[in-house]
């Protein structure tokens, strides 16, 4: 049977290609992306055409994930359409560049807003619907940043995909008894299928970044241009997408915990392996070793 699946941050990069890969795989795919009556309207309008194009059910529907009225609304909308929600995909995400010091509380507190209160939304809108049919998958779209190597002048974008690993970790615990289950998939830095570092945001304190640029003159297109070397060439963004697609299709119990897509290798799988174990032993210390996997004790 297919699902229905709900994918946020779908009008390009990992989301689009998500979205397509769950459909080809015979999934109904609600691509979640705001403004498709304007700014998003071509990004809608693609998704329309690959859905006829392919024979696939890809639905592009209007989900602002900063608004808890517009998650409500796209969430009942799928509700009232099908009655369930299998899959809730938290890919969401804005990336910003330059000095940490030269961001603004305020741009700091808009970027936690797109990439973690975001999936805070979509959770209390969607998760009711999962817990009451005591199954489901919720897979976080996270940051090998969280764990691995991290180069200077991404400082908020690696923080806030840091908390929103966090709140997935206790996510999975907390959703375990109801049959719940979830997946953590970490991508590395891919430079290509994505447009994270073109459409990055930049501080608003220019006088601050400029004093910065007097030490470390063109550091962010040495970051650039050294994480784009790191990956191999075939290291394309459809290897997430893929392996998500891979992730669904796996049978309720089997899906895993937390699963790495960084052909850049910069240390986060090798961090994560250690901090997953730590995880394991001491939810089994404390006698909660049922919270690892789903499903394992319900009522």
């Amino acid at each position: 049977m297919s699902d229905i699946v709900v994918i946020t941050g779908a009008s390009s990069g990992f989301g689009a290609l998500t979205a397509r890969a769950l459909a080809d795989a015979g999934h109904t795919v609600y691509a979640g992306m705001r403004q498709t009556a304007t700014r998003n309207a071509p990004q809608a309008e693609a998704a329309a055409d690959y859905a006829k194009g392919h024979g696939v059910d890809l639905r592009a529907i209007e989900l602002d994930v900063t608004s808890q009225a517009s998650v409500d609304t796209a969430i009942e909308w799928v509700i009232a359409e099908h009655g369930r929600i299998d899959v809730l995909i938290h890919n969401a995400g804005h990336m910003v560049t330059g000095p940490a010091e030269a961001f603004t509380p305020d741009q700091l507190a808009e970027l936690y807003d797109v990439n973690v209160l975001s999936t805070q939304r979509v959770n209390r809108a969607a998760l009711p619907h999962l817990r009451a049919a005591g199954k489901g998958l919720v897979i976080w779209v996270s940051s090998s940043s969280v764990k691995g190597g991290t180069p200077p002048y991404l400082g908020p974008y690696f923080a806030a995909k840091a908390a929103m690993d966090a709140l997935a970790v206790s996510y999975a615990a907390e959703l375990a008894r109801w049959g719940v289950e979830t997946s953590i998939v970490v991508p590395g830095s891919f430079t290509s299928g994505t447009n994270h570092f073109a459409h990055s945001g930049h501080p608003a304190d220019g006088a601050v970044e400029a004093a910065y640029e007097t030490k470390y003159p063109g550091l962010m297109e040495q970051v650039a241009e050294k994480l784009a070397a790191l990956a191999p060439q075939d290291a394309d963004a459809s290897l997430v997408s893929d392996e998500i697609t891979r992730i669904v299709a796996l049978p309720a119990g089997q899906r895993p915990y937390r699963v790495h897509i960084d052909p850049a290798d910069d240390g986060s799988e090798a961090v994560s392996e250690v901090a997953d174990r730590i995880r394991r032993e001491f939810l089994t210390r404390v006698g909660l070793s049922d919270l690892l996997t789903a499903g394992s004790r319900q009522g």
